[in-house]
């Protein structure tokens, strides 16, 4: 039996990029949910609504956790797969979305405010990695 795909939007502001996006998706097959704001302190099992998941307490304290970069969580969907909707997504003409995290074992475990906080030091650190090559290339064609 195939797993269901799903792909889950945080942040979103855009209403038109978010009804194509899910336009696009919903002809792949492929079913979408829309995240509250507040979303950040569900672990991502819950809000994927994996079994053994349940709300975090009530009581989760806010610390003012701010994120302001639109994500999308993409469960079951991988490889082909993923250049297949990412593609498609690309054709129907979707601005590009920066933070796109596939699921995992591992991450289904997490906060999505721990998702979405790796999520932006790995895009940090290759932001750093492509400077460092420009700088890299500037240098080689000056000698």
């Amino acid at each position: 039996m195939k797993r269901q795909e799903q792909v889950l939007f945080y942040q979103f502001r855009d209403e038109e990029k978010l009804n194509l996006s899910r336009k696009v998706l919903n002809r792949l097959g492929i079913t979408s949910k829309v995240l509250p704001e507040e979303a950040w302190r569900e672990k991502v099992g819950y809000l994927l609504g994996l079994k053994g998941f349940q709300a975090a307490a009530a009581d989760t304290k806010d610390d003012g956790f701010v994120f302001p970069h639109e994500v999308m969580v993409l469960q079951n969907i991988r490889n082909k797969r993923l250049d297949e909707v990412l593609l498609a997504l690309q054709q129907a003409g979707v601005p590009k979305v920066r933070f796109k995290s596939v699921v995992t074992p591992f991450n289904t475990l997490w906060t999505l405010r721990r998702l979405c906080e790796t999520m932006q030091k790995e895009h940090a650190a290759m932001l750093e990695q492509e400077e460092k090559k420009q700088k890299q290339m500037e240098k080689q064609e000056q000698e």
